[in-house]
């Protein structure tokens, strides 16, 4: 399958069309960005980190019943997907307290939470990804009630699998943002990426950050902690 026309570039994607209309093609970018756009930045290699990472997790994921737009991983940069219309919803699971929670809530980072909470965002970089409610997300048609339970269910499944993957490779999963799609009969599956852009991961000893926490907070070390999460989950050398 080759790329055909530039369909859309995000911040840290490219999405091409294929000769086939039921596929795309991604190819992952090393440009970083942060709060909305604000921040922006290069972590050298990200890209392959993030497209690689996400294809294992995704397969992972599918495995364990969790639908996915994963097809075929081309080369380190570029994924053929499923083409799906994103809902347009960030979704968010956290264990522990951080970033925007902790500020939001004055909860101390790092505070384990009671159980994992679940909270969605609409996507919008223009309102600042506002916090947003299942009555809300009706009210503007953003999803349908059916759909918000099955993204719930399957992001809580996520989690779960998650946590356990990752404890494997003594890392802490704190939180992650994912996304959903609808394919053409509105069947909803998980779409975007799981990588250390959208997932907090700590050292489960040192509790060191190994994610895209050390870009935001100008902390060093960010590509070596890219490259340490590849090597943890069997991808790095």
């Amino acid at each position: 399958m080759e790329k055909k026309e530039l369909m859309y570039e995000g911040k840290a994607k490219k999405v091409y069309a294929t000769d086939d209309p039921a596929y795309c093609i991604v190819s992952y970018k090393d440009d970083a960005t942060a709060f909305n756009g604000e921040k922006k930045g290069t972590i050298v290699g990200k890209g392959v980190v993030n497209n690689r990472m996400s294809n294992f997790m995704f397969k992972l994921l599918e495995k364990n019943g969790v639908p996915t737009d994963f097809v075929e991983e081309l080369n380190d940069r570029d994924t053929v997907l499923k083409k799906v219309e994103i809902v347009p919803l960030e979704v968010i699971i956290r264990n522990k307290a951080a970033g925007s929670f902790s500020k939001r809530f004055g909860v101390a980072e790092g505070t384990p939470l009671k159980q994992p909470t679940l909270e969605f965002c609409l996507k919008d970089d223009a309102l600042g990804d506002p916090m947003i409610n299942n009555s809300q997300i009706f009210g503007i048609g953003a999803a349908t009630e059916e759909e918000i339970d099955t993204i719930s269910k399957y992001a809580f499944k996520v989690n779960e699998v998650m946590i356990d993957f990752f404890k494997q490779c003594n890392v802490e999963l704190i939180d992650f943002k994912i996304e959903f799609g609808r394919l053409p009969d509105g069947t909803i599956i998980l779409a975007d990426e799981i990588s250390p852009d959208t997932c907090r991961f700590w050292d489960m000893d040192t509790h060191e950050k190994l994610d895209k926490d050390r870009f935001r907070r100008d902390m060093g070390g960010v590509e070596e902690a890219y490259a340490e999460m590849m090597k943890r989950i069997g991808l790095g050398e």
